[in-house]
């Protein structure tokens, strides 16, 4: 079973959801990537992670076309309002989903407002693909 998850930056959510769903289950192939790669992750999503048990500063931020030629049973992107752009998949994908989420790097006020957003998206990201896992992917493994 191979998943790639997309976003624009491969930096913060892609990254999360990635976490997320490698420690549902270690046979999933996780792979992330962006149409417009940072090239670094987010600080603040590695954070939060870390403080939910999960590891994530070993991931790269990587280019989609990585993995055009690839191909994969679920290809999900994680954009999530309409003023954001959802990076488009061509390469070969047995099923293509959207989960969209709020982007907390964008978020402005406070630290301890800007850390609580962090915290909303993961654990929402958690609740998401953790029904995904559940209804979709176990069932087939």
């Amino acid at each position: 079973m191979k998943v790639l998850i997309l976003c624009t930056g491969n930096s913060c959510r892609s990254q999360m959801a990635h976490g997320w769903l490698q420690s549902f289950d270690s046979r999933i192939g996780v792979y992330s990537a962006g149409t417009q790669a940072s090239g670094q992750l987010n600080p603040k999503a590695v954070a939060v992670m870390k403080e939910a048990g999960v590891d994530i500063s070993n991931h790269t931020s990587d280019s989609v076309e990585k993995y055009l030629k690839d191909e994969w049973d679920y290809v999900i992107t994680v954009c999530g309002g309409a003023n954001e752009e959802c990076p488009a998949f061509f390469g070969k994908v047995k099923k293509r989903l959207h989960m969209g989420y709020d982007d907390p790097s964008h978020v402005t006020g406070t630290d301890e407002y800007i850390w609580s957003e962090f915290i909303r998206v993961r654990d929402e990201i958690k609740q998401g693909f953790y029904q995904f896992y559940t209804e979709q992917i176990k069932p087939q493994l």
